[in-house]
């Protein structure tokens, strides 16, 4: 069911803290932690602690957690000190979705070219 956790989910194990990772903001609502593959300096996973399947589910069913999302990546590129940064929602695997829990990645602290990819 949207916004249970998912037992397959390794992004709901690790919103539970049942898998370690990198986190550098957690709220009531969010965690956000560093890419364990990251394409920039900084590349932080936001990730709400309800599951949704993608950004468009969760804009769907639960549009304050997606602005609490939204408003964390701003408080990472704040924390960062990033001038200028990209917020990515990958949705489907033909876009590069890997993990089917919705999660924004703030990069940043290089230059992005347009168009990405």
């Amino acid at each position: 069911m949207a916004g249970e956790p998912q037992d397959d989910c390794l992004f709901c194990k690790i919103a539970a803290g049942h898998v370690p990772a990198t986190i550098v903001r957690e709220t009531e609502t969010t965690v956000a932690f560093r890419d364990i593959n990251p394409q920039a300096p900084t590349h932080v996973l936001v990730i709400p602690k309800a599951h949704y399947p993608d950004a468009a589910s969760l804009a769907t069913a639960a549009p304050a957690l997606a602005a609490d999302v939204l408003r964390e990546t701003q408080a990472v590129a704040d924390e960062d000190k990033l001038e200028s940064y990209r917020i990515v929602f990958n949705t489907g695997s033909g876009a590069g979705q890997t993990v089917w829990h919705a999660h924004a990645h703030v990069i940043g602290g290089r230059g992005l070219q347009w168009p990405p990819g």
